[in-house]
């Protein structure tokens, strides 16, 4: 398997739908009373900075990119 680029938005976005369900798990089972409004925003900002962290990671990848290609032109 070749090597890839590591990605810290999807890492988050993973962690987040794993808390979810976690979440979500230890309110069925009656471990935690967590009302019904609590899971969905919490969910959809942890989506949101994903996306920010992501864009981040992409701007510095392009960054990075742009000072190799003036490295090269030197």
């Amino acid at each position: 398997m070749g090597r890839h680029e590591f990605e810290p938005g999807k890492l988050v976005v993973g962690l987040v739908l794993i808390g979810g369900c976690l979440g979500h798990l230890a309110s069925v089972r009656g471990w935690v009373h967590l009302p019904f409004y609590f899971l969905l925003p919490t969910l959809v900002g942890g989506f949101c900075v994903a996306g920010l962290i992501s864009s981040l990671a992409f701007a510095v990848r392009r960054h990075r990119a742009r000072g190799t290609e003036q490295r090269e032109l030197l």
